[in-house]
């Protein structure tokens, strides 16, 4: 008997150390565009940035989180860093976008959310950035949103002030964590289960070795493609079929980079990361609030200085091509990890959303042509 309860508990320990060992596109063989990842093909490998969640997983009906990053780990209302806000679909509720286009640049973490927290996160980023600057009169916190009301309670207002500090609190340089977990916990991507995914891309030591990340929040339809492969038709689960008529929903893109770029071309990066969402199958339908937050981290923005004039070198517009390609697949591949990591999840009213069913995808796949490579 206790060699079956040993044995037992040994395929117990197997399967969650499976499951928290989070498979990724490439982790199943699969592979998106020409260009190489970074180091963990992830967001933070951009130098300096941090992610971090909280996941907020309690009873039957709060499916729901926060997701933090932050640009660099100084204090980033006295080092701003340059910045853009791209608006593919205004369907949203993005705290703090218009002093962004404005004034070229972030001075808080970013943070994302559920729809109705919106509010308490910016409070939450006020107070954080009060404790830390004693000469703070006015600040902008940077909030964007998914509305994950189909798997969470969104009524209830569970994330508090507490939720985002804690994310803040979490964030490290470490890959970040993708799949049902943080803003992602209750999300729902092509009928199947979204949540947070990342990618990244890195230039050829020619074209100065910049790094190009990307961490997305997927809550929007579609018809889903992986490397061009129909895949949601061939699953016949799609926009405008039978079974799923519709595509509403969101996708929040944060875009980093350490190439040398101003709030000009940071709009013009920002941009060609909706290509990346189009290649994936979505359509940024008329209820999806599509917005992309890019920034760079060099070229930091002091709030004082004894200058008049802040001097800076910007790469050339005629340099900016390879990083345009760079965007686009590290947005595609992060859509795409965050629904090969999510979890069959079931939330609110008792309503259950599958994962993406992996092994009929590889099937698929390899019908296309597009056999994994291992």
């Amino acid at each position: 008997m206790k060699n079956i309860i040993t044995l037992f508990l040994l395929i117990a320990c197997s399967l969650h150390f499976a499951i928290s060992q989070q498979m990724g596109l490439r982790d199943y063989g699969l592979s998106i565009g020409v260009l190489p990842t970074g180091p963990e093909n992830s967001i933070t490998d951009v130098s300096g940035v941090l992610v971090g969640h909280f996941t907020l997983n309690k009873g039957k009906s709060i499916r729901t989180g926060v997701t933090a990053v932050i640009p660099h780990p100084g204090n980033i209302f006295m080092e701003k860093v340059p910045a853009a806000v791209y608006v593919a679909n205004g369907f949203g509720k993005l705290t703090g976008s218009t002093q962004i286009q404005e004034l070229g640049n972030i001075e808080t973490p970013v943070i994302l959310t559920n729809t109705l927290s919106v509010p308490v996160a910016a409070e939450a980023l006020i107070e954080y950035s009060l404790d830390r600057n004693e000469m703070i009169r006015s600040v902008n916190p940077v909030v964007g949103e998914t509305n994950d009301g189909y798997l969470n309670d969104i009524r209830g207002l569970h994330i508090k002030k507490k939720h985002i500090l804690a994310a803040i609190k979490n964030a490290s340089t470490d890959k970040a964590v993708q799949g049902s977990v943080g803003a992602g916990t209750g999300t729902v991507c092509f009928g199947y289960k979204g949540g947070i995914g990342t990618s990244s891309r890195k230039l050829p030591e020619n074209l100065n070795s910049y790094t190009v990340g990307v961490l997305v929040q997927t809550n929007f339809g579609g018809i889903l493609q992986i490397d061009g492969v129909p895949v949601g038709e061939e699953l016949n689960r799609y926009y405008l079929a039978d079974n799923l008529k519709k595509a509403d929903g969101s996708c929040m893109i944060i875009v980093a980079t350490d190439a040398p770029l101003d709030s000009r071309n940071l709009l013009r990066l920002a941009k060609r990361s909706m290509l990346g969402l189009a290649r994936t199958g979505g359509i940024s339908s008329n209820g999806s609030g599509d917005y992309v937050i890019a920034f760079s981290t060099v070229n930091k923005i002091p709030h004082r200085s004894d200058s008049m004039v802040h001097t800076i070198k910007i790469l050339r517009n005629d340099q900016m091509s390879p990083l345009f390609r760079a965007v686009i697949e590290a947005t595609e591949e992060a859509i795409l990890n965050s629904l090969f990591t999510a979890e069959t999840t079931t939330g609110f009213k008792d309503r259950k959303v599958e994962a993406l069913p992996v092994v009929k995808v590889l099937k698929i796949m390899k019908k296309y042509n597009r056999a994994p490579s291992k």
